[in-house]
C-alpha cells in the first residue's frame, strides 16, 4: 500500500471519529434533558416537569383548575431507555424503549415539545403531552 493511500485511510478514519465525536456532542444536551423531564415525572416532581416542557406544551396541560404540575404527573407516560437521538439544528428527537420525545432549543437550552408520543405510520405522531 502506497504512503499516499494510508494517510488517505489515516485522515478518512480521523473525519469518521470527528463527526461521529461531534454529533454525539450535539446529541448530549437533548438527550440530558429528555433524562431529566423523565426523571421528575417519575419522581413525581410536577414542577420540575413542567419547567421543563416549553411554554406552549406546559400551557396544553393546563385545564380548569389543574395545574401543569398536577396534570403532568398524572399522565401515563412511559418512557424507558435511550434509544437514539437526533438533532436537526433547534429540533430533537429522543426514541426510547416505549416513548418518543420532541424537543426544541430555547436560549435557556433544550425543552420538550411533546412526549408520550407514538408514531401512526404516515401520520404525525399521537402525543400525550404537545405544543
Amino acid at each position: 500500500m502506497s504512503m499516499k493511500i494510508k494517510s488517505m485511510l489515516v485522515a478518512a478514519a480521523a473525519l469518521t471519529a470527528c463527526l461521529t465525536g461531534c454529533a454525539s456532542a450535539e446529541d448530549a444536551p437533548a438527550e440530558d434533558a429528555a433524562r431529566q423531564f423523565y426523571a421528575a415525572v417519575q419522581g413525581r416532581d410536577g414542577e420540575r416537569a413542567c419547567a421543563l416542557l416549553a411554554p406552549e406544551a406546559a400551557e396544553s396541560l393546563r385545564t380548569g383548575s389543574e395545574t401543569c404540575a398536577a396534570a403532568v404527573v398524572g399522565l401515563d407516560l412511559p418512557g424507558g431507555d435511550i434509544l437514539g437521538v437526533q438533532v436537526w439544528g433547534d429540533e430533537a428527537q429522543v426514541r426510547m424503549t416505549r416513548d418518543t420525545v420532541f424537543l426544541h432549543r430555547f436560549p435557556k437550552g433544550w425543552l420538550v415539545r411533546g412526549a408520550g408520543c407514538e408514531p401512526r405510520g404516515d401520520l404525525p405522531y399521537d402525543c400525550e403531552v404537545k405544543t
